[in-house]
């Protein structure tokens, strides 16, 4: 049975633009395509539209507020630039498959979860994505909401266990909460039935905690095999989102050759603190920030494309 397995470390060994630049756009925009202007019949008033141009000035004025907050925001919470905004969510989800090389045999045909590394756009966009849940920092979550930067949990409940009123914060501020086994495993190494009870046992977990059960699933490390797939498969699972690149509160880790960026990249982190990393979680938000908004990128919430 083929296994596939990922660079990742064992953490127990250890469209865009800013909101100003929005504002200008579409008061630019609504220049330009307003229509011609029509002279009044000799000895008529000229009527101008009023209630269209208040509206617009009024969705002006909203979009300058929101993107003073979230400046304001940004630099309470140390990043040196303002995050860009991510366009809407499509209308028509990308077309996804399985990235070549993580394939499992006759994958396609007996419709297994989709493994993937990146969702097709065109867009700056990527996706942050934070795994396990071993630290339980408050600050985060306040940073993270104020700042409005989206992301995406995969939870293993013995960490979760410790604390499962912190993570219904996280999914009250709107963030989804995602499999990522009972007992974070090596998965290839167990049976399917043992394989099936760490994965659907998680399902269970979440539904009871939180109400509902995930359509996402992620291996632990990014192994799994045909038998971890068919399990995932049968609780639920219809998605298994691994990463492109791995940030830290110090570092970044990065799968292509190229070591950058790409539109639709998915990346990884951890729930870690400065007991397990080189800094807080908060730390570990900043670095990716930097890195990210001078690229030119915007987060984007991965389950808007999916």
């Amino acid at each position: 049975m083929r296994t596939v397995g990922q660079n990742d470390k064992k953490w127990t060994s250890r469209g865009l633009c800013a909101g100003t630049a929005v504002l200008a756009l579409m008061v630019g925009c609504a220049a330009e395509n307003a229509p011609k202007p029509v002279r009044p019949a000799a000895g008529q008033p000229l009527r101008l539209h009023e209630p269209p141009a208040r509206a617009l000035a009024a969705y002006a004025r909203k979009l300058a507020r929101t993107h003073a907050a979230r400046a304001a925001a940004a630099k309470r919470w140390g990043l040196a630039q303002v995050p860009l905004t991510a366009p809407p969510p499509p209308a028509r989800k990308p077309h996804l498959t399985t990235r070549k090389g993580f394939e499992v045999d006759d994958h396609e045909k007996r419709g297994l979860p989709l493994v993937f590394t990146t969702i097709p756009t065109r867009h700056k966009i990527v996706f942050l994505t934070i795994d396990d849940g071993a630290e339980k920092d408050p600050a985060f979550l306040r940073m993270m909401s104020e700042l409005k930067i989206p992301y995406t949990a995969f939870l293993s409940d013995y960490l979760v266990k410790e604390d499962y009123g912190y993570f219904r914060k996280m999914r009250d501020l709107g963030v989804v909460l995602n499999n990522h086994t009972l007992r974070h495993r090596y998965l290839p190494a167990l049976s399917y039935d043992r394989q099936k009870a760490e994965i659907c046992g998680m399902q269970d977990v979440i539904k009871k905690r939180y109400g509902s059960r995930p359509t996402l699933f992620r291996p632990p490390y990014g192994n799994y095999d045909e038998d971890s797939l068919r399990a995932a498969k049968s609780c639920g699972v219809t998605h298994v989102p691994l990463w492109n690149e791995e940030v830290f509160a110090d570092h970044w880790d990065y799968r292509e050759w190229d070591r950058d960026l790409h539109p639709g990249d998915i990346v990884l982190s951890h729930f870690r603190g400065k007991g397990d990393g080189k800094g807080t979680m908060p730390d570990m938000v900043r670095r990716f920030m930097k890195l990210v908004t001078a690229k030119g990128y915007a987060v984007a919430r991965l389950e808007d494309y999916l």
